[in-house]
């Protein structure tokens, strides 16, 4: 389902402009909720303190109290994805849209014509892009995170963290769950291990071409205490940085890039 917000101060703007939109979702077949705004204020604390969802805003640009180019740059850091189409009589504010990665500029003297087709873009964009999400739903709230700005995702517990380009989200489900439902090869699914005492979890992957065998010392022959009382092999009181240790595994692991 997509969520539409549509914020115009004048009531038959808005009425106008959520009519033009359901009649394009209506003929293009999706599934849609619109939610209605007389002020850029009440948009704005929804998205910022209640943590609202919207895959499309219609913006009117001048309203009184934050105009929406100033509700495009504040809700930025909430919702880094949304498609916002501008609608303004006002033609001079294309150029700041432009710099804002707004999706479309439509002109109030054109609506009818430019409209429907700004919003029926939009909506193919979404839905190509949907498949290529992932989304977290609880009761309170609804994320979906590209998989192109995912970065790693760890345990903490009995959540997963997935920590992505603008900051990380936690959902409460192991680590399996999360890889089964990603279900996209671009993710590979690393078991923790311990080296010298320590454990590592977590790494970056960026291109593996090639993977030697790792090597292991030779196992012990029984009756062999050679090793015994040696300090070189006692993990106890160990200072090394977690760089030293890094630097000891992927001496064992050479990675090819050629």
């Amino acid at each position: 389902m997509l969520h539409i917000a549509i914020c115009d101060d004048d009531s038959s703007a808005l009425a106008g402009n959520k009519e033009i939109t359901e009649r394009c979702l209506a003929q293009y077949g999706s599934a849609w909720k619109i939610s209605e705004y007389g002020t850029s204020d009440n948009l704005l604390y929804d998205i910022t303190d209640d943590s609202f969802f919207f895959d499309l805003i219609l913006l009117d640009i001048e309203m009184p109290g934050n105009s929406g180019m100033d509700i495009a740059e504040k809700i930025k850091p909430y919702l880094p994805n949304v498609k916002i189409i501008f609608i303004t009589s006002h033609i001079e504010y294309a150029i700041d849209a432009f710099e804002l990665s707004i999706f479309r500029y439509v002109p109030k003297n054109d609506i009818d014509k430019r409209l429907p087709a700004a919003v029926t873009d939009a909506v193919k964009l979404i839905e190509l892009e949907e498949g290529r999400v992932y989304t977290i739903q609880t009761n309170s709230r609804l994320e979906k995170i590209p998989y192109k700005e995912i970065n790693h995702i760890e345990r903490d517990g009995k959540n997963a963290i997935i920590s992505y380009s603008g900051g990380s989200s936690k959902v409460r489900k192991s680590l399996q769950q999360v890889f089964g439902e990603l279900d996209a090869e671009e993710f590979i699914a690393v078991k923790g291990f311990k080296a010298k005492g320590k454990r590592i979890s977590t790494f970056e992957v960026e291109t593996v071409n090639e993977l030697e065998p790792t090597r292991f010392a030779p196992a012990e022959q029984p009756g062999d205490t050679s090793g015994e009382g040696n300090p070189d092999n006692d993990d106890t009181g160990q200072t090394e940085s977690d760089s030293d240790i890094i630097d000891e595994i992927t001496g064992q692991m050479k990675l090819f890039d050629e």
